[in-house]
C-alpha cells in the first residue's frame, strides 16, 4: 500500500517538475550546502510526499541537491530514494551512475588502499568493456573474479563481496546474503549500486567522491527513463536511429574546430575525459617505459576537479606521482615548466603535464613561443642520456577555438592532447559530455585513451551526443558574441570602480584569438590587517553576487558553469570549482561568466547600484 502511495507520488512529480531538472547543467549556488548536498533536497522532498504536494512551484523551491549534475541532481536523488524506499534501505546507501563500470571500481579503490580482500561475483555475462587484466595491472586493483549460475551459490568470503547483474526492471532488489554490494547493470541508463549492510555504509562517501570526479552520475534524462519504468511506465529511451549521424557530426565540428585529424574521443564529462587521458598514458608509459616513475606535473590551484583526480590517481597507483607547476599571479608558468622539467629529465622519470590555457581563474595566457621552446628542449637524464619528452595535456575549455594542436600550430612540435568539458562552450551549458584529440606527434597515444574511456564506460551517450551535434556547429560565433559582451562589461567596470582588480585577456591576446568571457574581479577592499582585508572582500563577493541575482532572477544566476547560452553566472571559485583545493592555493574572488544573449545595460545599471553601495 505505502508502495503505491509512493510510486503515485513520483509519477506526479514527473509530470509537473520543473524543466530546468532535465535541461540544466548547472544548479543554484544561493540554495545550496554542498555539507548537505543531497540529503537536504531528500529532507524537503519527504516532506513534500508526506503532505502530498507534488505541485510544480513547491518542487522548483527545493533545496539544490548538487551544484552540478555531474555529481548528481534532483531525478537522481529520487530515483535513489525510491530504489532505496521499495527496499527498506536508506537512500544514501543506494548510488546511480551513468557509467555500469566505475561503481566496480570505487569499490576497489578503497579496497585497494585499505588493504582488503575483494571478490566479484556475476551471473551471466559481465560487459565486453570490462578488461580484469588491464584493471589488475594498470590500476592496480586486486580482486578474484568468479561466475556463478545462481546468486544463492556465493559463499563467505574475508573481504568485501561484489554482486553484479545484468537488470532490465528497475525497482526491487533480491540482495542475496553474504553480499556486501550489489550492482544492477541497465543496458541503455547505466547502473546503480546498493551498499548493503550497516558494516559497509563508511564505503558511501568515498564511492560518491568517485561519482564526483571519476564519472557522472546517471543524467537526468536516464534519470527520466529509469523512473518512469520504476512506476510502471515505459521507458523513454534514448532511440538509437540518428546516433551515428549525430557522432559523424560531431567528430566532424570537432576536427573543424580543432584542425586535427586525429581521433576524435567523446567522454560523459570533462573530467571522464581526464581520467582516460591519465589512466590511458600511465598504461602507455608501463609497456614503454618499464620500471620509469611517472610525474603528471599539475598547478595546485588549478581547477579543483583536475587537481584532485590527479592526486587521486597518484595516491592509489604505483610509481605515480604529482608534482606542483605554480602558474598564476608571480608564478611564470613557462619558467615552472623549464625548472620541473629539468628536474623530472635529471630523475630519468616520464613527465606528463596538465595545465589550463587561459588559466582558471586568472584568466591569464603564457608566452607561448617561450612555452613552445620550453616544451620542446632536449634534456638529459644524470647519465647523460636524452630524457623522455613530455606529453603536454591541455585543458582549453575556456578558449577551445584556438588551434592549438594544428599541424602548423605552436604545439606541433610538442607530444600534445587537448580537452574540452562539454557542458560549457560545446552544449552552451544543456550536458556535460567532453572530448579530447591529440595532434599529429600525439597521435599514437589516442589508442589508449580509449582503451580507458571505454574500460570505465565513460564515453558520451546518445543524448549527449545528439546535443553536441545541434549546439557545435554554432559554437565559434557564440564564443565571439559573448566574448564581446564581456569585453564591454568590463570596460564598464573598470570605469565604474577603477580600484577593482580584473583578470582578463588583454586586447592584443584577443587579436591573436584569445577570447574567453569569463573574468575575475578582485574587489578593493579595506581594514587594519590582513585578515580583516581579506574578510571584507569575501563579505563584498556575497553582497555583489545577491544584488546581481536579486535584481537580475531571469538572467543572473549564482552558478559554477561558463559557456551558457544566455545569462550570466556568478561564483567564488574558492568555494565551488576549487573545492578540493588547498587551502591556500584558492582564490577567494568573484568570477563572473557571460554570455552570447543577455540584457548587459541592466547588469551595468546594477552594477553601478553595487558601486554606489559601498
Amino acid at each position: 500500500m505505502e508502495d503505491n502511495k509512493m510510486l503515485n507520488y513520483i509519477k506526479d512529480v514527473l509530470e509537473n517538475m520543473p524543466t530546468n531538472w532535465l535541461n540544466l547543467t548547472t544548479h543554484r549556488l544561493d540554495i545550496y550546502d554542498e555539507k548537505l548536498a543531497k540529503t537536504q533536497f531528500l529532507e524537503q522532498f519527504e516532506t513534500l510526499y508526506k503532505s502530498n504536494n507534488s505541485t510544480t512551484s513547491a518542487l522548483n523551491i527545493l533545496p539544490t541537491a548538487y551544484d552540478y549534475i555531474r555529481l548528481g541532481h534532483p531525478l537522481s536523488c529520487i530515483l535513489e530514494w525510491g530504489i532505496a524506499n521499495l527496499n527498506n534501505i536508506k537512500p544514501n546507501n543506494v548510488i546511480s551512475f551513468s557509467s555500469k563500470t566505475i561503481p566496480i571500481l570505487a569499490i576497489l579503490r578503497k579496497n585497494s588502499l585499505d588493504n582488503k580482500n575483494t571478490q566479484i561475483i556475476y551471473t551471466g555475462e559481465l560487459p565486453d568493456f570490462f578488461d580484469a587484466e588491464v584493471v589488475r595491472r594498470v590500476y592496480g586493483y586486486k580482486f578474484e573474479l568468479k561466475k556463478v549460475e545462481k546468486a544463492s551459490a556465493i559463499s563467505k568470503f574475508s573481504g568485501s563481496t561484489i554482486f553484479i547483474s545484468q537488470q532490465d526492471e528497475i525497482g526491487t532488489i533480491h540482495l542475496p546474503t553474504n553480499v556486501d554490494f550489489f550492482i544492477s547493470l541497465h543496458s541503455y541508463l547505466g547502473s546503480v549500486l546498493v551498499v548493503n549492510a550497516e558494516e559497509n555504509e563508511s564505503y558511501i562517501s568515498d564511492i560518491q567522491h568517485v561519482r564526483r570526479r571519476e564519472t557522472i552520475a546517471m543524467t537526468p534524462a536516464d534519470c527520466f527513463s529509469a523512473l518512469q519504468l520504476l512506476i510502471g511506465k515505459s521507458s523513454s529511451a534514448y532511440k538509437k536511429s540518428n546516433v551515428e549521424t549525430n557522432k559523424t557530426s560531431v567528430v566532424d565540428s570537432i576536427k573543424e574546430i580543432t584542425a586535427t585529424n586525429s581521433k576524435a574521443l567523446l567522454g560523459s564529462c570533462g573530467l571522464s575525459v581526464q581520467y582516460a587521458i591519465m589512466m590511458g598514458l600511465i598504461h602507455d608509459a608501463l609497456e614503454n617505459h618499464k620500471g620509469k616513475a611517472i610525474k603528471f606535473i599539475v598547478p595546485p590551484n588549478c581547477y579543483g576537479g583536475t587537481n584532485d583526480q590527479a592526486r587521486r590517481v597518484a595516491a592509489c597507483t604505483n610509481n605515480v606521482e604529482v608534482v606542483d607547476l605554480p602558474v598564476d599571479g608571480d608564478n611564470d608558468m613557462v619558467q615552472s615548466i623549464d625548472r620541473v622539467l629539468d628536474k623530472i629529465a635529471n630523475e630519468d622519470a616520464v613527465p606528463y603535464i596538465i595545465a589550463e590555457i587561459p588559466t582558471n581563474p586568472r584568466v591569464e595566457v603564457p608566452d607561448l613561443e617561450k612555452l613552445r621552446d620550453v616544451l620542446s628542449k632536449t634534456r638529459k637524464t644524470e647519465s647523460g642520456e636524452v630524457a623522455i619528452d613530455p606529453v603536454f595535456i591541455l585543458d582549453q575549455t575556456f578558449c577551445p577555438n584556438i588551434q592549438f594542436l594544428s599541424k602548423d600550430g605552436i604545439l606541433s612540435a610538442i607530444r600534445t592532447i587537448s580537452y574540452v568539458s562539454g557542458s560549457k562552450f560545446p552544449s552552451g551549458g544543456k550536458c556535460t559530455a567532453g572530448y579530447c584529440v591529440a595532434n599529429k606527434k600525439g597521435e599514437a597515444l589516442m589508442e589508449k585513451i580509449d582503451k580507458h574511456l571505454r574500460l570505465c564506460d565513460n564515453e558520451a551517450t546518445n543524448l549527449q551526443v545528439e546535443i553536441l551535434a545541434n549546439q557545435l556547429p554554432s559554437m565559434n560565433q557564440r564564443i565571439n558574441d559573448a566574448y564581446k559582451n564581456t569585453r564591454e562589461f568590463v570596460n564598464f567596470i573598470k570605469e565604474t570602480l577603477p580600484t577593482a582588480k580584473i583578470n582578463f585577456v588583454s586586447e592584443e591576446l584577443a587579436q591573436e584569438g584569445f577570447t574567453p568571457s569569463v573574468f575575475s574581479l578582485d574587489l578593493p577592499t579595506k581594514g587594519t590587517n590582513d585578515e580583516e582585508r581579506e574578510a571584507y572582500k569575501r563579505e563584498l563577493n556575497l553582497k555583489l553576487i545577491n544584488l546581481m541575482i536579486t535584481e537580475i532572477p531571469n538572467e543572473s544566476k549564482y552558478c559554477v558553469s561558463y559557456g551558457q547560452l544566455k545569462g550570466c553566472y556568478w561564483t567564488i571559485p574558492a568555494t565551488s570549482t576549487q573545492g578540493t583545493t588547498k587551502e591556500g592555493d584558492k582564490d577567494y574572488i568573484a568570477r563572473v561568466s557571460v554570455s552570447p544573449n543577455l540584457d548587459l545595460d541592466h547588469h551595468k545599471k546594477v552594477f553601478s547600484k553595487f558601486v554606489e553601495q559601498i
